[in-house]
């Protein structure tokens, strides 16, 4: 069954915005707007390369902003990103908190930028790259500002699918059928814990979500 695209939020996200509190303010809009109609999915437009205006931050303003990610990335909603042309800067930030990336021939990632015209911003971002795809493969990104193309992106596991066209990437997400599980929160969490936490440690949230698992099937 199809996603019903009239309840499905959406958010469009331009990477050549800097982080400011409108920006932090849309996305826990966004999300408030996820948890408020129980969407199953939820549905980021994603493109603009990152700015290479400095916009007035201070530690607190980023706090925020790596704060409003966070809390995307932990939507009980399947999350399904469209991306195309370049994606960079706030922009790829929200692109690696998804579970489902849909981009076109035609993209190219780039890391945010920092001080200077080649710095990548020492944000999150490199957190999260280095464990969705590991320090190795994306060195030369973080550390040379080595633009990732649409090709490479799919083999290094940061883009899912690739779709001819916008219009071909924005229909893929808007009829995108979640899996029928309502756990994915869940299983979202335990993979994102489990390059960071021991083994005994994890064993009992592995246990405790088996324990729901079973409990439902039981049902």
């Amino acid at each position: 069954m199809s996603t019903d695209t009239t309840t499905t939020p959406h958010l469009t996200i331009d990477g050549t915005r800097p982080p400011s509190r409108d920006l932090v303010a849309d996305l826990h809009a966004f999300a408030d707007r996820v948890e408020d109609t129980q969407a199953a999915v939820a549905v980021l437009h994603l493109t603009g390369g990152a700015t290479t205006e400095q916009a007035p931050l201070d530690i607190a303003l980023v706090n925020k902003w790596e704060r409003a990610l966070r809390r995307l990335e932990r939507l009980s909603a399947t999350t399904v990103a469209t991306v195309h042309d370049e994606c960079g800067g706030v922009a790829l930030e929200a692109l690696l908190t998804t579970d489902y990336r849909i981009g076109t021939p035609d993209v190219t990632l780039r890391l945010p930028s920092g001080s200077g015209p080649s710095a990548a911003w020492p944000g999150m971002a490199l957190y999260r790259l280095a464990n969705q795809v590991g320090v190795a493969r994306v060195r030369r990104a973080v550390l040379f500002d080595v633009p990732v193309t649409a090709s490479t992106a799919v083999e290094l596991g940061l883009l899912d699918q690739l779709a001819p066209s916008l219009d071909a990437a924005t229909h893929l997400a808007n009829t995108f059928t979640p899996t029928p599980a309502s756990d994915v929160a869940v299983r979202r969490q335990l993979l994102l814990e489990a390059t960071t936490t021991t083994f005994e440690d994890a064993l009992g949230r592995h246990l405790a979500a088996c324990d729901r698992v079973l409990r439902g099937g039981a049902a």
